[in-house]
This record gives C-alpha cells, structure tokens and sequence, in this order.
C-alpha cells in the first residue's frame, strides 16, 4: 500500500460525516507504519476504543475508508477459536470481533449496519506476511496458498465487505 497523509486518510471516509472524519485519532505509531506490508490501513481508535477505522486503496488511486463499532464486550468469548472473514487467521476467540460499519448514505442514517468478524488488531496484512502470530491454542491449521495468493483473497474479501457498506 503507498502511504497515505492524514488528509487523504480524514477524506476517504464514506459512512461518517466530515465532522466524524475529522475528530477521528489516527494511529498512535501513524509516523512509523510500515507501509509496504499493508494491503490496507486499520485500526483502532485510540481516543474512542469503541471505534475502528479501515482506509484500503480505491480502484482509482483514491482511498475508501469505513468507519466501524468495536463491541463493548467480544461476543466470540464464548468460541474456543474464530477465524477473520478477511484473512482467513485462525485466532483464539478473543483475537476477532464482529465490527460493525453503519451503510454509507440514507441507509446508514436510518441506522442500518453489516457486520464481520475479523482480526480484533486488525493487522491481517501481517499475520499473512507472517510478520505477526496469532494466539492460537491447539494446532493451527497450515495454508496451502502462497502468501500472493493469500493477499489476494485478503483484498477481495475487504472488497467485498467495502461493496456491502457504500451499496
């Protein structure tokens, strides 16, 4: 992913209002990123830990974000493990949570949402890259996929859970 600066990142969002944008923390390590790792940008708001935010590539060069609850309790606890819907990592229950993004547009302001369970540090970039492990008891179960391959369903399942949020 090419770096993006905090304007491209506050103007990206499409289900929260300017205003949202703009009061919205950017990561804590924003300066130190590591850029060439990242299929896309997401994290957890570090002024509001009830909010996410996911920014990924548009097909245009731009940038879509989408802005996302945290649940206030992880409803998975009662799993003995979960898999991310994006990147397919094994976790123990606590390492995903259903994060839910408001629709963009009318149907989000009339409150309608979609949900997935993914990565709770939403770093699936780099549990791909195999820069980061999950905590997985038990055996985990081995890809057979290449990591181009496992980046590639990576980004068309986000592509897939984006086209469910701007409709």
């Amino acid at each position: 992913m090419d770096p993006l600066n905090e304007k491209q990142i506050r103007s990206s969002f499409v289900n929260c209002t300017k205003g949202e944008a703009a009061r919205l923390k950017l990561p804590a390590d924003f300066a130190q990123l590591p850029w060439g790792d990242l299929d896309f940008l997401g994290w957890v708001d570090p002024g509001a830990p009830l909010r996410a935010h996911v920014v990924r590539p548009g097909a245009d060069g731009s940038a879509v974000g989408i802005t996302l609850r945290v649940p206030a309790v992880n409803r998975t606890s009662a799993l003995k493990s979960s898999v991310c819907q994006i990147c397919m990592t094994g976790h123990a229950s606590s390492g995903v949570s259903l994060l839910v993004a408001p629709l963009a547009g009318a149907r989000g302001r009339e409150g309608n949402t979609v949900g997935v369970y993914v990565c709770a540090d939403l770093a699936c970039s780099l549990y791909i890259r195999g820069k980061r492990q999950p905590k997985l008891r038990g055996t985990a179960h081995e890809e057979t996929l290449t990591v181009d391959e496992r980046i590639a369903r990576a980004n068309a399942n986000l592509d897939a859970f984006a086209s469910r949020v701007t409709g």
